[in-house]
């Protein structure tokens, strides 16, 4: 790495290491109704649109098999479904069912509010300083999708952020 680029490293190490200790925080908190690789799944689903199992696979970094099984699950709990790819009437799309949507959204919204929990406790200035950093924040989270649509997913919604 570049002395350059050890600078860049370490300017931005302490904000790195801050977000990935809280998105740990959430992880944990999360409910263990489903594994975090369903859950990722689920996410991928919503972000992406309905998949093909090699793609889904891919993207949990999964193999076929064992993405096979974790979708036979998921249909089995009417959270996703299997669907013909009408851009190849030999291929499977797996989706979200309504059920697998109401599923996504309920437990980001339970993450969420655990999160506005400890921020209610934070003094007033340092709350706010977390407001204004919204814009960057949906921004890291926006770079983290760019290669997909679901960046357009990350604007602010009256209620507050949704991804």
């Amino acid at each position: 790495m570049s002395h350059q680029g050890s600078k860049v490293v370490a300017r931005h190490n302490d904000v790195a290491v801050a977000l990935y200790s809280l998105a740990a925080s959430v992880v944990r908190r999360m409910p263990r109704d489903v594994s975090l690789t369903a859950a990722a799944t689920l996410y991928a689903l919503e972000r992406h649109g309905p998949q093909r199992l090699t793609r889904l696979a891919a993207l949990e970094g999964v193999t076929q098999p064992s993405m096979t099984s974790l979708v036979t699950k998921l249909e089995h709990d009417g959270l996703a479904e299997r669907r013909p790819d009408p851009s190849d009437g030999r291929g499977v799309l797996v989706a979200l069912t309504g059920a697998g949507e109401r599923y996504v959204h309920e437990r980001r919204q339970a993450g969420a509010a655990g999160l506005v929990r400890l921020i209610d406790d934070l003094p007033a200035a340092q709350a706010r300083a977390l407001r204004d950093a919204l814009p960057a924040l949906l921004a890291v989270a926006a770079l983290e999708y760019r290669d997909t649509d679901a960046a357009s997913r990350l604007t602010p919604t009256p209620g507050g952020a949704q991804w």
